[in-house]
């Protein structure tokens, strides 16, 4: 498969009626909206097109809705909000509402950031432990502060003891610090490594498909008219490899060390992986 690279929307703008769109790297750094992804989204609203975005954000849903007036972004242009976090927040409490023991959760999350305890509100019929030896099952959201992934070994090998399942609530495996523009770890790296040893997770934000699935239910989806756009060749285009439609994987984001004046590093990796996206963009733009 050949990909294409195009420097507008509007390139294939009458080829789509449906855009899947991620948040970090595509529409904002984290803290101010892209003001090309503003101009963009607005023309594809105006242009009747379904805007939905997909975000592999452990935050719920409506945490993230709330947030986007703050960074520029009119969320009534969007027929849905979904993150990796309301997934699994829905599927915790779809298992657990009906049991008449309540379950013990380890939840590993940055008690430094906004979105930490908030997250637990509404989840009937669990306790919360900070011992991973008293756990039911963990949840994982965001990476303690100032932690680091060989930190979390002796965790992981105390759950797989245990045969603990764990929650990722973002899958990611990093992402980029807005203010110093340095990579950091997200928990699916750290899910990765509790997956390589054995350990049993729950993953349902990108590159599954259940995300993907959930999202649309609210429109009439034509698969073949349909285009994903995010930052991650492992989450964002394979997700949309997964789901069966097109994709556009913007540059300037996660994998944008890979593009050199041929993009030969990217090519090597598309190859090697497998996962192709149809169109390259520097960024969302018109």
């Amino acid at each position: 498969m050949r990909f294409k690279n195009i420097s507008s929307i509007k390139e294939i703008v009458d080829d789509y009626d449906t855009f899947l769109i991620d948040q970090w790297g595509v529409m904002h750094n984290g803290t101010v909206g892209y003001i090309k992804a503003k101009k963009c989204i607005e023309y594809l609203y105006n242009k009747n097109k379904n805007l939905i975005i997909i975000s592999n954000s452990s935050k719920r849903k409506k945490s993230s809705s709330d947030r986007l007036p703050k960074i520029g972004f009119e969320p009534n242009f969007f027929k849905e909000i979904m993150t990796s976090g309301e997934m699994v927040w829905n599927e915790i409490n779809k298992s657990n509402i009906n049991n008449k023991k309540e379950k013990k959760c380890f939840h590993i999350y940055d008690a430094t950031k906004e979105d930490g305890l908030t997250f637990r509100k509404g989840l009937k019929n669990i306790i919360y432990t900070d011992k991973i030896s008293d756990a039911d099952f963990i949840l994982a959201c965001t990476p303690y502060a100032k932690s680091k992934p060989i930190d979390y070994i002796p965790l992981l090998k105390s759950a797989l003891e245990k045969k603990l399942t764990m929650y990722c609530a973002n899958p990611d495996f990093e992402t980029v610090e807005n203010s110093k523009n340095e990579k950091i770890f997200c928990m699916g790296m750290i899910s990765s490594l509790y997956q390589q040893i054995g350990g049993e997770t729950v993953i349902l934000g990108k590159p599954e498909i259940d995300i993907y699935i959930e999202s649309t239910k609210c429109i009439k989806l034509n698969k073949s008219r349909t285009i994903a756009i995010g930052d991650s060749i492992f989450h964002d285009i394979k997700g949309a490899n997964n789901f069966n439609i097109d994709s556009i994987l913007i540059k300037s984001g996660i994998h944008r060390e890979l593009f050199n004046v041929n993009n030969l590093s990217f090519e090597k990796l598309i190859q090697n992986h497998q996962i192709f996206p149809n169109y390259l963009m520097n960024e969302l733009s018109l």
